[in-house]
């Protein structure tokens, strides 16, 4: 059985390991050294190491060696049919291996306009392709003099070789540019590097997409469009916030993807795939930079063939090893069956996360597939938000209607900016104390008004003898059968109890217990011992599909809403 050699497996790149034994090949992941010693690095070997959890076929893994001569050597060996990269920092290695051992591959010659952010763009300059201005500099005096001298405005700092627009700052005047060049420079980049330099380029405002393509033999093909929608921080950072499907091409789309083939020739792309970040603007499409692996965000092939009719990592095997159907694939078209999406989640300041309400929440969607949020111990530390690499989690999500996938993305938003202890909670404290006399007759007073409308649960801490109404505490909620005209959610002792996500959890679980143009019932005195009271209890009623309805004159403050 022949092998074939993923270099630094990783990222959506793990698909490569169960396409290629489908094919009845053996896929080898080799997995590269890391040369220096710091927190930055230990968090990437870590999530590469994560990534293998994730593969369920068999594989063989080796380990890159001290010296290139010694890692050629082992791998020679191995009589690799293909050597591909799975991620970024693999492309070099995978390409150079490549090389030396004559096999499919991009010439080593592109190897620095395949991966350097400011030779990629010279080389489009050489080829009469649009291209942005930019200039490495090492120190602060370069880069004045450069903003000078190209009379610029707004400029993008980024180091030259990067992912995950880590270092990535965008700048609005001269001052912002000294102040973050100097906050930037030396600072230690996604892969563990020292930034001494800086790559400073002009700005383009626009739409930013990605386009994922593979060739074979130097002729290419789309195998996924999607869309970026970022938000730039007070700081000046770009961060994620949703990357959704194109479905169908709009205007200047087209020319974008013309203009993506023109790239990839220009960059020399022979072979394997080109993970494309664009701009169009008012002049059209241009460049912001190419990565010559598959796309990232670990897209599971199952969470991308119901949308494409086909997985990346698989459509760039065929370029390699079937080009028959690589043709037929592209003379097919671009027809995607659905719409994907994913929502990153941006963390607002510095915090200690003990519980991820967001994972229950999430489930409950129409659009959901998946979330991705670190593991948490006790008092896990999480960032504010200021790249990719930092984002809170993600929930991945596909519908089949875009109209449906847009809800649920606008739910989504909405409680990150109002209710953030939905995605990651610190568990604040929130013993608010309520006199049990009062709620009794409230309870007792409101039940009795709503006898007319039917049946009535009550789920309550505590059990009352004079109420007309089913009852039952939390711990009985699994063995309650039946549909209920209204619920009437009466919890304190046991919010305290609990973790914000077993709490989140259960209200969510309340559902299956209303009737059909039923009403669910959330007293003050349970919702604003809830993570972000009030607000918080009216997104967990959003995420079930309930209908806030109006409040009632004279009664006590209570959240009402309605199953449709």
């Amino acid at each position: 059985m022949r092998n074939i050699i993923i270099v630094q497996c990783a990222s959506t790149g793990f698909n490569y390991v169960q396409d290629i034994a489908d094919r009845n090949y053996n896929p080898v992941i080799l997995e590269m050294k890391f040369f220096m010693d710091n927190e930055m690095t230990e968090k990437h070997r870590k999530d590469v190491r994560d990534t293998y959890k994730l593969i369920t076929a068999d594989y063989d893994l080796i380990y890159e060696k001290d010296t290139y001569e010694e890692t050629l050597e082992m791998v020679r060996k191995l009589n690799p049919l293909l050597i591909v990269p799975g991620t970024e920092d693999g492309v070099i290695l995978a390409t150079r291996l490549a090389n030396d051992l004559d096999l499919l591959c991009n010439p080593i010659e592109n190897i620095d306009a395949m991966t350097l952010k400011d030779a990629m763009q010279k080389r489009l300059a050489e080829n009469n392709l649009r291209h942005i201005r930019g200039k490495i500099v090492n120190n602060l005096e370069e880069a004045i003099k450069f903003y000078d001298e190209e009379k610029l405005s707004e400029v993008v700092l980024k180091p030259i070789y990067g992912a995950g627009s880590v270092g990535v700052n965008i700048c609005l005047n001269k001052t912002e540019m000294i102040e973050k060049f100097e906050e930037i420079v030396n600072e230690i980049g996604y892969y563990g590097s020292v930034q001494d330099n800086i790559l400073v380029q002009e700005r383009i405002k626009g739409e930013e997409y990605f386009v994922n393509t593979t060739s074979c033999d130097g002729v290419h093909r789309v195998t996924g469009i999607w869309k970026y929608e970022k938000i730039t921080t007070p700081e000046g950072n770009h961060i994620y916030d949703t990357i959704r499907t194109v479905n169908e091409l709009g205007i200047r789309e087209s020319e974008m993807v013309e203009y993506a083939y023109d790239v990839a020739d220009a960059i020399g792309i022979r072979y394997g795939p080109v993970h494309g970040e664009y701009m169009i603007d008012e002049n059209g499409p241009v460049l912001i930079e190419v990565n010559c692996r598959p796309h990232g965000c670990t897209m599971e092939a199952k969470y991308l063939d119901p949308v494409f009719g086909q997985h990346e990592t698989d459509s760039i095997l065929d370029s390699y090893l079937n080009p028959k159907k690589f043709h037929l694939e592209r003379l097919k078209g671009y027809k995607p069956f659905g719409h994907a999406a994913l929502k990153l989640f941006i963390t607002p300041k510095d915090l200690i996360a003990k519980s991820t309400p967001m994972i229950p929440i999430s489930r409950k969607l129409k659009s959901y597939y998946s979330t991705d949020f670190k593991p948490l111990t006790e008092d896990t530390p999480f960032e504010k938000t200021q790249n990719l690499k930092n984002s809170s989690g993600i929930v991945y999500l596909s519908n089949e209607d875009p109209y449906q996938l847009q809800k649920d993305i606008e739910l989504l938003r909405s409680i990150e900016k109002n209710a953030f202890q939905l995605v990651l909670s610190e568990e604040l404290d929130r013993k608010i104390k309520f006199d049990k006399n009062t709620i009794h007759k409230d309870l007792k007073s409101f039940i009795d008004e709503i006898e007319a409308l039917g049946t009535c649960l009550l789920i309550s801490d505590t059990i009352y003898d004079d109420l007309k109404a089913t009852q039952i505490t939390p711990q009985q909620l699994k063995e309650t059968e039946g549909k209920f005209d209204t619920v009437i959610v009466n919890l304190n002792d046991s919010l305290i109890e609990y973790s914000d996500e077993i709490e989140v959890s259960f209200i969510l679980n309340t559902l299956d217990r209303i009737k059909n143009g039923g009403l669910l019932i959330i007293p003050q005195s349970t919702f604003e011992l809830m993570p972000n009271g009030r607000i918080g209890a009216e997104a967990l009623v959003k995420t079930l599909d309930l209908k806030i309805e109006l409040p009632l004159h004279q009664y006590p403050k209570m959240l009402i809403a309605s199953k449709r």
